[in-house]
């Protein structure tokens, strides 16, 4: 037994080293395959690197063949332009000027025989969106990239050659409301003006005067675009430099209204109305700041300014009407009698004179029929006030304030009727003729009325006037 035994151990201890031998093949077979892994990846790695490279020189080959002869070779642009996108899409591409250069070379080609097109259809299309801005942007990597002066050159070249229609397509979008594109589209004008000067280039904006104008339309794209942070800083350029263009205050008071800024933007207006005291956009755009401020009795006299200037103006008319509405309302509450008066004829005045000037304007018949709307509502709460037990002077004040609503309303009704006339989904000219007609107990009318309000309020529309 013992024999046996140990033959067991003997053998079981040879088995030991056998399986060490057979785990360090195995390790060492992982070794070589993780080796050969990191090999392959590495390989694989530089071949898309290389491939990056050599697409973009293909892409600069496909320019080549096109620019030698466009006629023959139609589709080498188009081969060019993938290829040089499919080429930036790889790291080491990216990091080579010369495959910017190529983009821009590319996008300013497709440009140019696009410009081409438009002479003989001006209403062609444009291949892009912006070709001049792609183009430009890859110049401008590319020159940061640059290891040399000769690409440097390059792309000066082709910022030069860009910079025009930068300008051009920036006007095209602005002019199709596309304010944010025109905007980008302007500022890489101004850019591309700064790197030409750098370079001892000449500009597009080399002219003052023309790079005056320029940067106000960049700063209105950007207003306009609802960058206000972006337009403050073109205006005030032109602000700082002392600008003789009222234009500019006016789009830097518009700016820091939009953004909050109240002191800043009456600080500005201020500014702008004393330097050009004669400018109606600044006259116009005071007016609408103490409107909001509420300064009334400031506001007539730059009215009556503003009337003098534009005569038929409607607007202001009306506006100055709605003034001195407001001043009457505000002087019957404090009973202060005469002002009243003078007030509410003043009010009339205005809106009359409107009307006389356009017949059918939905602001100017309701704002009349108001005035006398509202005076009538005044007289009904002092109606309401007289005790229920009246003197014999009473029941002749009670008849006599009763008499003069009821005329107020008759005086208001023609000018509510035009409005409802103009515009039948009006809720203001409704609610007033339904309120008229009630108390002229006119059940009929004033529940037709109310059918055609209640329409409205829950969001249909009265396809035809009531009163047509």
């Amino acid at each position: 037994m013992r024999v046996t035994i140990l033959s067991l151990v003997v053998k079981s201890a040879s088995i030991v080293p056998f399986l060490c031998i057979i785990a360090k093949k195995k390790l060492s077979m992982k070794n070589n395959l993780f080796t050969l892994a990191v090999a392959l990846f590495t390989v694989l790695s530089s071949s898309a690197q290389q491939d990056g490279a050599a697409l973009a020189i293909n892409a600069g080959r496909a320019l080549a063949a096109y620019n030698v002869d466009p006629a023959s070779n139609t589709t080498k642009l188009e081969e060019a332009r993938n290829l040089i996108e499919k080429a930036l899409k790889t790291p080491e591409a990216q990091s080579l000027a010369s495959a910017w250069i190529t983009k821009g070379d590319i996008y300013n080609t497709r440009l140019q025989k696009d410009i081409a097109k438009s002479t003989i259809n001006p209403n062609a299309s444009f291949s892009g969106d912006n070709d001049a801005l792609v183009a430009f942007e890859a110049y401008k990597k590319g020159y940061r990239l640059s290891q040399n002066s000769y690409e440097k050159s390059d792309c000066i070249k082709g910022i030069l050659q860009a910079q025009g229609s930068l300008v051009n397509i920036g006007v095209r979008k602005y002019e199709t409301t596309e304010y944010e594109k025109s905007f980008l589209s302007f500022v890489a004008a101004i850019e591309s003006h700064d790197m030409l000067k750098v370079n001892g280039q000449k500009s597009l904006l080399d002219d003052p005067g023309q790079l005056e104008t320029h940067l106000y339309i960049t700063g209105v794209a950007a207003f306009q675009a609802n960058r206000c942070n972006d337009a403050i800083i073109f205006f005030n350029k032109l602000y700082l430099a002392g600008t003789d263009k009222p234009e500019v205050y006016e789009g830097l008071y518009n700016c820091r209204q939009q953004l909050g800024d109240e002191a800043g933007a009456g600080k500005i207006l201020a500014e702008g109305r004393k330097k050009f005291p004669e400018n109606t956009g600044l006259l116009f755009a005071e007016i609408n700041f103490f409107l909001k401020a509420g300064r009334l009795t400031e506001l007539i006299g730059m009215l009556e300014a503003a009337i003098k200037k534009e005569p038929d103006n409607i607007s202001l008319y009306i506006t100055l009407g709605k003034v001195y509405d407001n001043l009457y309302q505000t002087a019957q509450k404090e009973n202060t009698l005469a002002n009243a008066i003078t007030y509410f004829e003043k009010a009339k005045k205005y809106f009359a004179e409107a009307l006389m000037k356009d017949p059918k304007n939905l602001d100017a018949n309701y704002s009349l029929g108001s005035l006398y709307y509202n005076k009538a509502a005044f007289r009904s709460q002092q109606l309401n006030a007289l005790p229920e037990d009246l003197s014999a002077e009473g029941i002749k004040k009670y008849t006599a304030i009763s008499n003069e609503i009821m005329f107020l309303f008759d005086q208001a009704l023609p000018y509510f009727k035009k409005s409802e006339s103009i515009d039948p989904n009006d809720v203001n000219t409704l609610i007033a003729l339904v309120e008229i007609f009630r108390r002229k107990e006119d059940e009929g009318i004033s529940s037709a009325i109310k059918k055609r309000l209640d329409i409205v309020k829950s969001g249909g529309k009265n396809q035809i006037s009531y009163f047509k």
